[in-house]
Protein backbone atom coordinates (compact mmCIF):
# COMPACT_ATOMS: atom_id res chain seq x y z
CA UNK A 1 0.00 0.00 0.00
CA UNK A 2 0.99 3.60 -0.57
CA UNK A 3 0.03 5.51 2.56
CA UNK A 4 0.20 9.28 2.67
CA UNK A 5 0.53 10.85 6.12
CA UNK A 6 0.08 14.49 7.07
CA UNK A 7 2.85 15.48 9.51
CA UNK A 8 2.14 19.22 9.69
CA UNK A 9 1.22 18.71 13.35
CA UNK A 10 4.95 18.29 14.02
CA UNK A 11 5.82 21.76 12.69
CA UNK A 12 6.18 23.42 16.10
CA UNK A 13 8.63 20.85 17.39
CA UNK A 14 6.73 20.49 20.69
CA UNK A 15 6.15 17.20 22.51
CA UNK A 16 2.55 17.55 23.60
CA UNK A 17 0.11 14.62 23.52
CA UNK A 18 -0.63 14.92 19.79
CA UNK A 19 3.05 15.09 18.85
CA UNK A 20 3.91 12.15 21.10
CA UNK A 21 1.07 10.17 19.55
CA UNK A 22 2.16 10.98 15.99
CA UNK A 23 5.85 10.21 16.49
CA UNK A 24 5.25 6.95 18.37
CA UNK A 25 2.56 5.66 16.03
CA UNK A 26 4.41 6.48 12.83
CA UNK A 27 7.70 5.01 14.02
CA UNK A 28 5.85 1.82 14.88
CA UNK A 29 4.12 1.70 11.49
CA UNK A 30 7.41 2.16 9.62
CA UNK A 31 9.06 -0.68 11.55
CA UNK A 32 6.14 -3.12 11.59
CA UNK A 33 5.16 -2.93 7.91
CA UNK A 34 8.23 -2.37 5.72
CA UNK A 35 6.25 -3.67 2.73
CA UNK A 36 4.15 -0.48 2.74
CA UNK A 37 5.35 2.75 1.22
CA UNK A 38 4.87 5.82 3.41
CA UNK A 39 4.85 9.30 1.90
CA UNK A 40 4.88 12.07 4.49
CA UNK A 41 3.34 15.42 3.59
CA UNK A 42 4.78 18.52 5.23
CA UNK A 43 4.34 22.19 4.49
CA UNK A 44 5.97 25.24 6.06
CA UNK A 45 6.80 28.61 4.56
CA UNK A 46 10.27 28.81 6.08
CA UNK A 47 10.83 25.95 8.50
CA UNK A 48 12.72 22.83 7.49
CA UNK A 49 12.59 20.47 10.51
CA UNK A 50 14.85 17.48 10.99
CA UNK A 51 12.97 14.41 9.78
CA UNK A 52 15.88 11.99 10.12
CA UNK A 53 13.77 9.96 12.58
CA UNK A 54 11.56 9.07 9.59
CA UNK A 55 13.87 9.09 6.58
CA UNK A 56 16.14 6.48 8.18
CA UNK A 57 13.53 3.94 7.09
CA UNK A 58 13.93 2.86 3.43
CA UNK A 59 10.13 2.76 2.92
CA UNK A 60 9.61 6.40 3.98
CA UNK A 61 9.76 9.53 1.83
CA UNK A 62 9.16 13.09 3.01
CA UNK A 63 7.49 15.41 0.50
CA UNK A 64 8.23 18.92 1.72
CA UNK A 65 6.43 22.00 0.38
CA UNK A 66 6.86 25.69 1.13
CA UNK A 67 3.49 27.23 0.38
CA UNK A 68 2.44 30.14 2.60
CA UNK A 69 0.35 28.35 5.24
CA UNK A 70 -2.49 30.86 5.22
CA UNK A 71 -2.79 30.61 1.45
CA UNK A 72 -2.70 26.80 1.49
CA UNK A 73 -5.22 26.58 4.31
CA UNK A 74 -7.60 29.00 2.61
CA UNK A 75 -7.38 27.05 -0.65
CA UNK A 76 -8.00 23.73 1.10
CA UNK A 77 -10.92 25.19 3.07
CA UNK A 78 -12.65 27.18 0.33
CA UNK A 79 -11.61 25.53 -2.96
CA UNK A 80 -10.94 21.99 -1.64
CA UNK A 81 -7.69 22.24 -3.62
CA UNK A 82 -4.97 21.04 -3.94
CA UNK A 83 -5.64 17.38 -3.23
CA UNK A 84 -2.97 16.35 -0.76
CA UNK A 85 -2.76 12.77 -2.00
CA UNK A 86 -2.10 14.07 -5.52
CA UNK A 87 0.57 16.46 -4.25
CA UNK A 88 2.60 13.58 -2.85
CA UNK A 89 2.28 11.46 -5.97
CA UNK A 90 -0.89 9.46 -5.30
CA UNK A 91 -1.81 7.20 -2.38
CA UNK A 92 -4.19 4.39 -1.50
CA UNK A 93 -4.81 5.87 1.96
CA UNK A 94 -4.22 9.35 3.32
CA UNK A 95 -3.91 9.56 7.11
CA UNK A 96 -4.33 12.65 9.29
CA UNK A 97 -3.02 11.92 12.82
CA UNK A 98 -4.56 15.22 13.96
CA UNK A 99 -7.18 17.67 12.71
CA UNK A 100 -5.98 20.03 9.99
CA UNK A 101 -7.07 21.66 6.74
CA UNK A 102 -7.17 18.87 4.17
CA UNK A 103 -8.67 17.70 0.89
CA UNK A 104 -8.08 14.40 -0.92
CA UNK A 105 -9.30 12.93 -4.18
CA UNK A 106 -12.19 10.44 -4.27
CA UNK A 107 -9.94 7.52 -5.18
CA UNK A 108 -8.05 7.84 -1.88
CA UNK A 109 -9.37 6.54 1.43
CA UNK A 110 -9.21 9.23 4.12
CA UNK A 111 -8.48 8.25 7.75
CA UNK A 112 -8.55 10.86 10.52
CA UNK A 113 -7.62 10.55 14.20
CA UNK A 114 -9.96 12.34 16.60
CA UNK A 115 -8.19 13.02 19.90
CA UNK A 116 -10.96 15.01 21.57
CA UNK A 117 -13.59 17.70 21.05
CA UNK A 118 -12.34 20.02 23.79
CA UNK A 119 -12.52 22.99 21.42
CA UNK A 120 -16.26 22.34 21.05
CA UNK A 121 -17.04 21.48 24.67
CA UNK A 122 -14.76 23.98 26.41
CA UNK A 123 -14.23 26.86 23.94
CA UNK A 124 -13.49 29.33 26.74
CA UNK A 125 -10.28 27.45 27.52
CA UNK A 126 -8.87 28.32 24.07
CA UNK A 127 -7.49 31.64 22.86
CA UNK A 128 -9.47 33.63 20.29
CA UNK A 129 -6.86 32.75 17.66
CA UNK A 130 -7.26 29.02 18.33
CA UNK A 131 -11.06 29.25 18.33
CA UNK A 132 -10.99 30.95 14.93
CA UNK A 133 -8.60 28.29 13.62
CA UNK A 134 -10.88 25.49 14.82
CA UNK A 135 -13.90 27.24 13.34
CA UNK A 136 -12.43 27.41 9.86
CA UNK A 137 -10.91 23.95 9.97
CA UNK A 138 -14.50 22.62 10.23
CA UNK A 139 -13.61 19.36 11.95
CA UNK A 140 -17.19 18.15 11.72
CA UNK A 141 -17.07 18.28 7.93
CA UNK A 142 -13.69 16.59 7.95
CA UNK A 143 -14.71 13.58 10.06
CA UNK A 144 -18.04 13.18 8.26
CA UNK A 145 -16.21 13.07 4.91
CA UNK A 146 -13.57 10.62 6.16
CA UNK A 147 -13.80 6.94 5.29
CA UNK A 148 -12.80 6.02 8.84
CA UNK A 149 -12.27 7.96 12.07
CA UNK A 150 -9.86 6.66 14.69
CA UNK A 151 -11.04 7.73 18.16
CA UNK A 152 -8.47 7.46 20.95
CA UNK A 153 -11.14 6.51 23.52
CA UNK A 154 -14.76 5.46 23.85
CA UNK A 155 -15.40 8.90 25.35
CA UNK A 156 -14.17 10.60 22.17
CA UNK A 157 -16.20 8.18 20.06
CA UNK A 158 -19.36 9.08 21.99
CA UNK A 159 -18.62 12.80 21.58
CA UNK A 160 -18.25 12.34 17.80
CA UNK A 161 -21.62 10.59 17.67
CA UNK A 162 -23.42 12.99 20.01
CA UNK A 163 -22.06 16.32 18.75
CA UNK A 164 -21.27 15.63 15.09
CA UNK A 165 -23.62 12.81 14.21
CA UNK A 166 -20.81 10.61 12.90
CA UNK A 167 -22.19 7.11 12.19
CA UNK A 168 -20.83 4.75 14.84
CA UNK A 169 -19.84 2.17 12.22
CA UNK A 170 -17.43 4.74 10.76
CA UNK A 171 -15.56 5.12 14.07
CA UNK A 172 -12.91 2.71 15.33
CA UNK A 173 -11.63 3.11 18.89
CA UNK A 174 -7.87 2.57 19.04
CA UNK A 175 -6.32 3.53 22.34
CA UNK A 176 -3.05 5.41 22.36
CA UNK A 177 -0.07 3.85 24.09
CA UNK A 178 2.83 4.77 26.30
CA UNK A 179 6.48 3.98 25.79
CA UNK A 180 8.52 1.29 27.51
CA UNK A 181 10.60 4.02 29.14
CA UNK A 182 7.89 4.52 31.74
CA UNK A 183 8.56 1.99 34.49
CA UNK A 184 9.41 1.73 38.17
CA UNK A 185 13.01 2.56 39.00
CA UNK A 186 15.29 1.24 41.69
CA UNK A 187 15.60 3.54 44.71
CA UNK A 188 19.36 3.39 44.14
CA UNK A 189 19.15 4.64 40.55
CA UNK A 190 21.42 7.68 40.25
CA UNK A 191 19.04 9.19 37.68
CA UNK A 192 16.62 9.92 40.53
CA UNK A 193 19.21 12.07 42.28
CA UNK A 194 20.12 13.81 39.01
CA UNK A 195 16.51 14.79 38.25
CA UNK A 196 15.81 15.79 41.86
CA UNK A 197 18.80 18.14 41.83
CA UNK A 198 18.13 19.43 38.32
CA UNK A 199 14.60 20.61 39.15
CA UNK A 200 15.25 21.39 42.84
CA UNK A 201 12.63 18.91 44.01
CA UNK A 202 11.80 18.20 47.68
CA UNK A 203 12.03 14.78 49.30
CA UNK A 204 8.25 14.21 49.50
CA UNK A 205 5.84 15.78 47.08
CA UNK A 206 2.48 15.60 45.34
CA UNK A 207 2.94 15.90 41.58
CA UNK A 208 0.87 17.30 38.74
CA UNK A 209 2.22 17.47 35.19
CA UNK A 210 0.18 19.38 32.63
CA UNK A 211 0.11 22.50 30.49
CA UNK A 212 -0.89 25.36 32.77
CA UNK A 213 -4.26 26.29 31.27
CA UNK A 214 -7.86 26.47 32.56
CA UNK A 215 -8.93 23.04 31.27
CA UNK A 216 -6.36 21.32 33.50
CA UNK A 217 -8.09 22.70 36.62
CA UNK A 218 -4.89 23.33 38.58
CA UNK A 219 -6.47 25.97 40.89
CA UNK A 220 -8.69 23.19 42.31
CA UNK A 221 -5.56 21.21 43.16
CA UNK A 222 -4.05 24.24 44.89
CA UNK A 223 -7.27 24.69 46.89
CA UNK A 224 -7.21 21.02 47.92
CA UNK A 225 -3.53 21.30 48.88
CA UNK A 226 -4.26 24.35 51.02
CA UNK A 227 -6.97 22.39 52.86
CA UNK A 228 -4.56 19.47 53.29
CA UNK A 229 -1.87 21.66 54.86
CA UNK A 230 -4.40 23.44 57.05
CA UNK A 231 -5.01 20.13 58.84
CA UNK A 232 -1.74 20.63 60.67
CA UNK A 233 -1.15 16.88 60.54
CA UNK A 234 2.54 16.04 61.12
CA UNK A 235 2.58 13.58 58.21
CA UNK A 236 0.64 15.69 55.70
CA UNK A 237 2.74 18.76 56.44
CA UNK A 238 5.81 16.96 55.08
CA UNK A 239 4.47 17.02 51.52
CA UNK A 240 5.17 19.83 49.06
CA UNK A 241 3.21 20.38 45.84
CA UNK A 242 5.05 20.24 42.52
CA UNK A 243 3.16 21.64 39.52
CA UNK A 244 5.22 20.85 36.43
CA UNK A 245 4.52 21.90 32.85
CA UNK A 246 4.73 24.81 30.47
CA UNK A 247 2.58 27.92 30.52
CA UNK A 248 -0.49 27.77 28.32
CA UNK A 249 -3.55 29.88 27.58
CA UNK A 250 -4.67 31.93 30.63
CA UNK A 251 -1.92 30.50 32.84
CA UNK A 252 -2.30 33.61 35.01
CA UNK A 253 -5.22 31.98 36.85
CA UNK A 254 -2.92 29.28 38.17
CA UNK A 255 -0.26 31.79 39.25
CA UNK A 256 -2.90 33.90 40.99
CA UNK A 257 -4.11 30.84 42.93
CA UNK A 258 -0.53 30.14 44.02
CA UNK A 259 0.05 33.76 45.03
CA UNK A 260 -3.01 33.67 47.29
CA UNK A 261 -2.09 30.34 48.88
CA UNK A 262 -0.92 30.60 52.51
CA UNK A 263 1.40 27.69 51.69
CA UNK A 264 2.88 29.14 48.49
CA UNK A 265 6.40 28.58 49.81
CA UNK A 266 5.76 24.82 49.55
CA UNK A 267 4.47 25.00 45.96
CA UNK A 268 7.18 24.39 43.38
CA UNK A 269 6.99 25.21 39.65
CA UNK A 270 9.85 23.46 37.80
CA UNK A 271 8.41 24.39 34.39
CA UNK A 272 9.10 22.31 31.29
CA UNK A 273 10.20 18.73 31.97
CA UNK A 274 12.53 17.17 29.40
CA UNK A 275 11.37 13.83 28.01
CA UNK A 276 14.41 12.02 29.37
CA UNK A 277 13.55 13.25 32.89
CA UNK A 278 9.86 12.32 33.07
CA UNK A 279 10.25 8.72 34.24
CA UNK A 280 12.46 9.76 37.15
CA UNK A 281 10.09 12.62 38.01
CA UNK A 282 7.13 10.23 38.27
CA UNK A 283 9.15 7.78 40.35
CA UNK A 284 10.15 10.54 42.78
CA UNK A 285 6.52 11.57 43.36
CA UNK A 286 4.49 10.23 46.27
CA UNK A 287 1.22 10.68 44.41
CA UNK A 288 0.13 12.02 41.01
CA UNK A 289 -2.93 14.27 40.59
CA UNK A 290 -4.74 15.09 37.35
CA UNK A 291 -7.97 17.06 38.02
CA UNK A 292 -8.60 17.97 34.35
CA UNK A 293 -12.14 18.89 33.29
CA UNK A 294 -11.82 17.02 29.99
CA UNK A 295 -9.35 14.69 28.26
CA UNK A 296 -9.68 12.78 25.03
CA UNK A 297 -7.12 10.31 26.35
CA UNK A 298 -4.76 11.65 29.03
CA UNK A 299 -1.13 10.55 28.79
CA UNK A 300 0.32 11.82 32.12
CA UNK A 301 -1.92 9.74 34.44
CA UNK A 302 -1.15 6.61 32.45
CA UNK A 303 2.59 7.35 32.43
CA UNK A 304 2.50 7.85 36.20
CA UNK A 305 0.62 4.56 36.63
CA UNK A 306 3.26 2.73 34.60
CA UNK A 307 5.83 4.11 37.04
CA UNK A 308 3.88 2.69 39.98
CA UNK A 309 2.63 6.02 41.30
CA UNK A 310 -0.82 6.23 42.95
CA UNK A 311 -3.06 8.43 40.78
CA UNK A 312 -6.00 10.67 41.58
CA UNK A 313 -7.85 11.97 38.53
CA UNK A 314 -11.17 13.38 37.39
CA UNK A 315 -14.12 11.09 36.76
CA UNK A 316 -14.83 13.05 33.55
CA UNK A 317 -14.46 12.19 29.85
CA UNK A 318 -11.97 9.40 29.04
CA UNK A 319 -10.12 9.20 32.34
CA UNK A 320 -12.35 6.55 33.99
CA UNK A 321 -11.96 4.13 31.06
CA UNK A 322 -8.20 4.70 30.99
CA UNK A 323 -7.67 4.26 34.72
CA UNK A 324 -10.19 1.54 35.46
CA UNK A 325 -10.09 0.65 39.16
CA UNK A 326 -6.37 1.37 39.42
CA UNK A 327 -6.78 4.94 40.66
CA UNK A 328 -9.06 7.24 42.63
CA UNK A 329 -11.61 9.25 40.65
CA UNK A 330 -12.95 12.57 41.90
CA UNK A 331 -15.38 15.28 40.75
CA UNK A 332 -13.20 18.03 39.21
CA UNK A 333 -15.76 20.64 40.26
CA UNK A 334 -15.50 19.65 43.93
CA UNK A 335 -12.07 20.50 45.41
CA UNK A 336 -13.18 18.96 48.71
CA UNK A 337 -13.35 15.53 47.03
CA UNK A 338 -9.77 15.99 45.87
CA UNK A 339 -8.72 17.03 49.38
CA UNK A 340 -10.34 13.94 50.90
CA UNK A 341 -8.73 11.66 48.29
CA UNK A 342 -5.29 13.17 48.92
CA UNK A 343 -5.67 12.86 52.68
CA UNK A 344 -6.88 9.26 52.50
CA UNK A 345 -4.13 8.15 50.13
CA UNK A 346 -1.25 9.87 51.91
CA UNK A 347 -2.30 8.53 55.32
CA UNK A 348 -3.13 4.97 54.29
CA UNK A 349 -0.04 2.94 53.30
CA UNK A 350 -2.15 -0.13 52.51
CA UNK A 351 -4.25 1.84 50.02
CA UNK A 352 -1.12 3.39 48.55
CA UNK A 353 0.50 -0.01 48.03
CA UNK A 354 -2.68 -1.40 46.45
CA UNK A 355 -2.89 1.51 44.02
CA UNK A 356 0.77 1.14 43.06
CA UNK A 357 0.32 -2.53 42.18
CA UNK A 358 -2.95 -2.02 40.31
CA UNK A 359 -1.52 0.91 38.37
CA UNK A 360 1.38 -1.06 36.97
CA UNK A 361 -0.88 -3.90 35.86
CA UNK A 362 -3.39 -1.52 34.27
CA UNK A 363 -0.75 0.45 32.36
CA UNK A 364 0.43 -2.71 30.58
CA UNK A 365 -2.82 -2.67 28.59
CA UNK A 366 -1.72 0.50 26.80
CA UNK A 367 1.35 -0.14 24.69
CA UNK A 368 2.26 1.31 21.30
CA UNK A 369 2.72 -2.15 19.80
CA UNK A 370 -1.01 -2.76 20.25
CA UNK A 371 -1.92 0.68 18.88
CA UNK A 372 0.25 0.11 15.81
CA UNK A 373 -1.17 -3.36 15.11
CA UNK A 374 -4.77 -2.15 15.35
CA UNK A 375 -3.99 0.80 13.08
CA UNK A 376 -2.46 -1.51 10.49
CA UNK A 377 -5.55 -3.72 10.64
CA UNK A 378 -7.75 -0.69 10.08
CA UNK A 379 -5.72 0.38 7.02
CA UNK A 380 -5.92 -3.13 5.53
CA UNK A 381 -9.69 -3.24 6.08
CA UNK A 382 -10.09 -0.21 3.79
CA UNK A 383 -8.17 -1.65 0.85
Amino acid sequence: MRIGIDIRCLAEGKRTGVEEYTLALLSGLFKRCPENEYILFFNAWKKTPDFSWATKYPNVTVKMFHFPNKLLNFSLWYLRFPKLDTLVGGTDIFFLPNLNFAAVSHKTKLVVTAHDLSFELFPDTFSLKRRIWHFFIHFKRLVLSADRVMAVSESTKNDLIDYYGVPKEKITVIYSGIGEQFHTMSHNDTDLIRVQEKYHLPYRFILSLATLEPRKNIPALISAYDALQAQGHPTLSKYSLVIAGTRGWKYEETFAAIAHSPYKDKIILPGFIADEDKTALYNLASIFVYPSFYEGFGFPPLEAMACGVPVIASHSSSLPEIMGDAGILIDPYQPDELFQALKQTLLDPVLTDTLRKKSQVRAKNFRWEKTVQETISLFHSLI
